[in-house]
């Protein structure tokens, strides 16, 4: 038994805005002086992102326009926990509906109420009755749809989901099973000066995407055949990559010494990963690579002898998005997807994704059309 990956759609909210204008935006809102703000633009022009979507509209905006943050010069009084949950509750079903809805036209043969299972996927946002159940109700899905919810375990999580979703059409041929990932990271704002801070709120962006995973191939399109998977662990890197609730919303640790950890790790991930498989390196020429940032990407490339070329998706959804934790890297596959065509017929697919722990998670795909 195999199971498939059959169609993928995505969503952005609307406020589309250059890297550079949030970087102008982050500068005013920690009082930087000339110099620091000199320093933080130039990290902003680095990072390969040209542009990122945010339900959070200030952030295209002067102090004194603000329609969440306080129109006051510091930002206080700071938006709690709670202020942060009501724009996720407000936003985040619209946004995971536009995702599956996309997904689903993809696949017109699949009518909504056969979908047998539904996986959940976010780190940003929690409630109950939750985003779930939302779904069940936005998209018309039947209520006894087996669901479930893989929260909080960051930008590795799509890969979990799918592992999940993996394992019930291996079970059932004629399984079903619809994962969506919706993540609002600009909700989190942290107005602190440490660099793992700056880091992060140079990188994140609000996005969904949703996955159709088959235990029988539907329609004629291309799918992909999710053949294995294998997880690694960098323990050192336990403090180097975290996600925590806190008084003023979810704090992420990612300091710069993450590329290094990926660097000493990501060859012994795909060692293991295609240790018992008909297939080496040498014969992948399609990657999709979580774009966790700039110097990961790179990274990579350099410990696996890769090209920019063959990372190509990535560095695209890198610049035209920024990194939407979980959902970045079904925004990756979707870029592979899309393209290929009968000569592609059993060609594999390398991807990667990687979180807190610090967590390295491999899998290999198979072109079928």
């Amino acid at each position: 038994m195999i199971s498939y990956l059959s169609a993928i759609g995505t969503a952005n909210p609307p406020h589309r805005l250059l890297q550079a204008q949030i970087g102008d935006f982050m500068a005013r809102a920690l009082q930087f002086d000339d110099a620091d703000t000199r320093k933080l633009r130039a990290l902003y022009r680095v990072s390969g992102i040209g542009h990122r979507y945010t339900v959070l509209p200030d952030y295209g905006r002067a102090n004194g326009d603000f329609t969440f943050f306080p129109n006051t010069p510091d930002l206080e009084p700071f938006p709690s926990v709670g202020a942060r949950m009501r724009v996720y509750r407000q936003e985040a079903l619209p946004l995971a509906a536009a995702a599956a809805e996309r997904c689903l036209q993809q696949a017109p043969e699949v009518a909504a109420n056969t979908i047998t299972h539904l996986i959940s996927v976010s780190c940003t946002g929690m409630y109950a009755p939750g985003l779930d159940i939302e779904l069940v109700n936005r998209l018309g899905l039947r209520p006894d749809i087996q669901r479930t919810c893989v929260n909080f375990m960051g930008c590795y999580a799509a890969f979990n989901a799918l592992k999940l979703a993996d394992a019930i059409c291996r079970a059932d041929a004629g399984a079903r099973v619809l994962v969506v990932c919706t993540e609002l990271c600009t909700i989190h704002f942290q107005k602190h000066h440490e660099e793992d801070h700056l880091i992060s709120n140079a990188l994140f962006g609000d996005g969904a995407a949703a996955a159709l995973v088959v235990g029988t191939p539907t329609g004629s399109r291309p799918h992909l055949a999710m053949e294995a998977f294998h997880c690694g662990l960098e323990p050192d890197g336990h403090a180097d990559m975290a996600w925590h609730v806190n008084d003023f919303g979810f704090e992420m640790t990612l300091s710069s010494y993450v590329p290094k950890l990926i660097q000493r790790g990501i060859r012994k991930l795909t060692d293991d990963l295609l240790r018992n498989l008909p297939v080496q390196l040498a014969d992948i020429r399609h990657f999709a690579i979580h774009p966790g940032g700039r110097r990961i990407l790179e990274t990579i490339e350099q410990e696996l002898g890769l090209s920019k070329q063959d990372n190509a998706p990535a560095y695209h959804v890198l610049r035209e998005y920024g990194n939407m934790s979980s959902a970045t890297v079904l925004f990756v596959l979707r870029e592979l997807l899309g393209g290929f065509a009968a000569a592609d017929a059993g060609a594999p697919i390398l991807s990667f994704a990687f979180g807190p722990g610090l967590t390295l998670e491999a899998m290999l795909l198979r072109v079928v059309v």
